[in-house]
């Protein structure tokens, strides 16, 4: 047992919150049909103190698996619709003229906007332009909004969860890659299978509503981020997962030739962060009490596509930043 593992509460905390992640897929489960691997990454995401972004065609149930798990986990939760007149005081909030206790006497008062909560889901936040989607990023990175000079504190754990639809271009703005960095994972979410498919057919269209049991609060998950970062990680996975990293950025010397063919930008230390603490939560949530190789490998897409910029030779190619990844696992594994 390592270190940062000392004690049997430790290890009777991890088969805790083991049983706890059984519960809450099956909980989901009630709800949503399929997407599995989705809901795994989501938590890894909310275990890690992590913001995710969630790439899928609408109707695949993304705002009603992050509703879903804001229920069970009985926390404060608020729907962003992003669109192109979105001001980013309508996520801040804004001072409002009030009258006060004193007859014909107004003041200012700060009205919270809906950032406010604990997980947010900015739903299609590439429809609104730069200047507010910028408005996330001092809530995202810091947990404290700014306005007119005062700042103000987020509540305890927050998360935000966005989503972006793949398909529709018109009217678009392309997230800056500040903020696509924010963000710990890209979550593909893909079609579900015919059999998914047939239980949403049946399950969904009749006059039935689920209830959904609250599993955990907002206290014992804070408790559980602290657990996964004292998972311990040996050395060689601290060296290999900055070495994956190292070999995305066509500048490094030790990047393979056709990195520097096919990737203009590569990933930066925050994804080495990421890897390390994400690779953490998959082992916990895996049943183990260390974090192995195959830990690391099962959220590299997740932490690194979008933080790959792809060459114009790329591009035509037809090579995917999903393709790079993958390439260099296989070389660091063979």
């Amino acid at each position: 047992m390592s270190e940062d593992i000392k004690n049997n509460s430790d290890v009777a905390a991890i088969n805790e919150l083991q049983e706890t992640y059984v519960k809450i897929k099956e909980e989901m489960a009630r709800v949503i049909h399929g997407q599995e691997d989705v809901i795994q990454k989501l938590i890894i995401c909310i275990l890690s103190g992590g913001h995710g972004l969630l790439m899928g065609v609408p109707g695949l149930a993304k705002t009603l698996m992050i509703h879903t798990l804001s229920e069970l986990m009985s926390l404060d939760f608020s729907r962003i619709q992003f669109t192109p007149d979105l001001m980013p005081s309508d996520i801040t909030g804004t001072d409002i003229l009030q009258e006060t206790d004193q007859p014909g006497k107004r003041a200012f008062e700060f009205v919270k906007g809906p950032v406010f909560a604990n997980i947010i889901l900015a739903d299609e936040i590439n429809r609104t332009p730069p200047k507010t989607q910028a408005a996330l990023l001092q809530a995202m990175q810091e947990h404290e909004v700014s306005v007119v000079g005062r700042t103000f504190k987020l509540d305890e754990p927050f998360f935000v969860l966005a989503t972006q639809n793949p398909i529709e271009q018109e009217g678009t703005y392309p997230l800056p890659e500040a903020q696509l960095d924010r963000f710990m994972f890209f979550i593909k979410v893909a079609y579900p299978s015919h059999d998914e498919e047939l239980a949403i057919a049946r399950t969904t269209t009749g006059g039935g509503k689920v209830t959904i049991n609250k599993i955990i609060d907002g206290a014992e998950i804070i408790r559980y981020q602290e657990l996964v970062r004292r998972v311990p990680v040996p050395d060689h996975i601290y060296e290999y997962v900055v070495k994956l990293v190292r070999q995305t950025r066509p500048g490094a010397e030790d990047s393979p030739a056709w990195v520097k063919d096919l990737v203009t930008w590569g990933a930066g230390p925050r994804a080495v962060q990421y890897l390390i603490v994400g690779a953490k939560a998959h082992a916990v949530l895996s049943g183990n009490y260390l974090v192995g190789q195959e830990d690391v490998n099962a959220i590299a897409n997740e932490v690194l596509t979008h933080r790959i910029l792809l060459s114009f030779h790329a591009e035509t190619e037809g090579v995917t930043s999903e393709d790079i990844v993958k390439r260099l696992q296989d070389e660091l594994n063979n």
